[in-house]
């Protein structure tokens, strides 16, 4: 029989591996185990020293640990219509050296963006010769398509985006509070979730020059617009018992109104961000549009209290938010924060900026994993993806979690060199990653794993792309 199975080998011909680990993240802790892979998928899981016959056999060092491939829920490629910001290849790349298996689109700042069938063709077509990890894709909820939202839905979409305040592109436009209501009721009455950009415009101030201190930027968009905003999506959620995700939560003072919605039984989940938990506003220098964001980087007093969020359990995933751009656009209007594009580029070093905090902290590794896993693969309702289990995908990675990690912009695989982490020394770096058993990353060798050809999905379609002879920036 001609062709390749789902995982690449030629048809007719088994492929089986283990992969053999002293400390190996399983049911919430780090335990010895043998993972057993078989056609790419996940055979079974036996102890480390138990014999499997007839398989190639991979040792993990021990002084790394073997998790379950990452889940990024929240990533802006921008391809087509923005590439020359970030596009899947590159944007691929970058994911599978940060131990990234599986990412979510979001809806925009790609032209067109994903609001109708025909423009999420669009997006799964530029995706399939280029994407190197599965990728899915959110749907956008934006007030040309509110009544509309079953097409989309039906044809694979993990959810839909919206803003309650101007998103910074002229094609997604944002919502109303009327409009928030409806969307959330044809939301519910479909099965699906809106994620929600939450900022209540009447309470942003600025619009235009603000100048190069990052305090008139971060006063122009203060914690009381998150309030609000979050109040509203909490407030539509109750009344259609729709299931509402907050987005790149950075204001802590929302927090006991979450955890109130929580208590009462609504269908919310949160997340935050890398750079929220890791940046303080106090260091961000004059002029330096690397660290502009919406919602913006708030105080170091916030980010403790962010971080009590991340430990009791209120805050559901840690996803990038990548949305990244030229270096042109960052550095635009001299330096003026009203004037740059915002945007923090973190998809490669997410896992390693929060465990550099978390063990600062005193906070262990297994206690922050389920946030870039399980987590977010639960916020857009992927089934099996964020765990190593039977019957699973095998996406894996190795990540030394005492390894020094020197951040250069420059080495990074994200399409253009802007980085908040530019010159920061974190610690812990993604070894090695598998997709499907096959190997896609590999830092010893310098870049892409030693298979023939790597593999990604885009909702179910086997996506085979030749495997670059180096890993630099596309």
């Amino acid at each position: 029989m001609n062709g390749a199975d789902s995982a690449g080998n030629p048809r007719g011909r088994r492929s089986r591996s283990v992969i053999r680990a002293v400390r190996t993240f399983l049911g919430g802790r780090l335990q010895p185990a043998a993972v057993v892979i078989e056609d790419g998928r996940i055979a079974d899981v036996v102890g480390p020293l138990d014999p499997v016959l007839d398989a190639r056999a991979v040792q993990v060092p021990d002084d790394a640990v073997l998790l379950p491939g990452l889940v990024d829920s929240h990533v802006h490629v921008n391809e087509p219509g923005r590439t020359e910001w970030e596009g899947f290849r590159s944007a691929t790349l970058a994911a599978a050296a940060g131990g990234i298996t599986t990412l979510v689109d979001m809806p925009l700042n790609s032209i067109p963006p994903t609001t109708t069938v025909a423009n999420l063709a669009v997006k799964r077509r530029a995706a399939a010769p280029s994407a190197y990890i599965d990728v899915g894709f959110w749907g956008g909820a934006v007030p040309e398509n509110l009544g509309r939202l079953a097409p989309l839905h039906e044809a694979g979409v993990f959810g839909f985006k919206c803003f309650l305040a101007p998103s910074g592109v002229d094609e997604f436009g944002h919502l109303d509070r009327r409009q928030l209501d409806a969307a959330m009721e044809e939301v519910a009455a479909l099965g699906s979730r809106l994620i929600v950009h939450a900022e209540d415009p009447a309470l942003l101030t600025g619009d235009g020059e603000l100048g190069r201190k990052y305090a008139a930027f971060l006063a122009s968009r203060p914690p009381a617009s998150e309030e609000s905003a979050i109040d509203a999506v909490i407030a539509a959620a109750r009344r259609t018992g729709g299931r509402a995700h907050i987005l790149h939560l950075s204001n802590a003072g929302a927090l006991p109104a979450i955890r109130a919605a929580k208590a009462a039984g609504l269908a919310l989940t949160v997340e935050t961000c890398p750079h929220y938990l890791t940046i303080a506003a106090e260091d961000i220098p004059d002029g330096a549009g690397e660290f502009k964001c919406c919602p913006p980087i708030r105080e170091a007093a916030n980010a403790d209290l962010l971080w009590e969020a991340v430990v009791d359990g209120t805050i559901d995933a840690i996803v990038s938010d990548h949305s990244p751009s030229t270096l042109d656009l960052k550095r635009s209007g001299d330096g003026d924060f009203g004037l740059m594009w915002g945007g923090i580029a973190g998809l490669q070093v997410g896992l390693s900026a929060v465990w550099t905090e978390a063990r600062r902290r005193g906070i262990p590794l297994e206690q922050i994993l389920p946030l870039f896993t399980t987590g977010p693969a639960r916020v857009a309702g992927l089934a099996d993806a964020g765990e190593i289990a039977v019957g699973a995908p095998a996406h894996l990675t190795v990540f030394g979690d005492d390894d020094p990690l020197p951040v250069r912009a420059d080495d990074l695989l994200h399409r253009n060199p802007v980085s908040a982490y530019d010159g920061k020394l974190l610690t812990g770096r993604v070894r090695r990653t598998w997709l499907r058993g096959v190997s896609m990353f590999d830092a010893d060798e310098g870049g892409p794993g030693d298979a023939p050809r790597l593999r990604g999905r885009v909702r179910g379609e086997l996506l085979v792309a030749p495997v670059p002879r180096s890993a630099h920036r596309s």
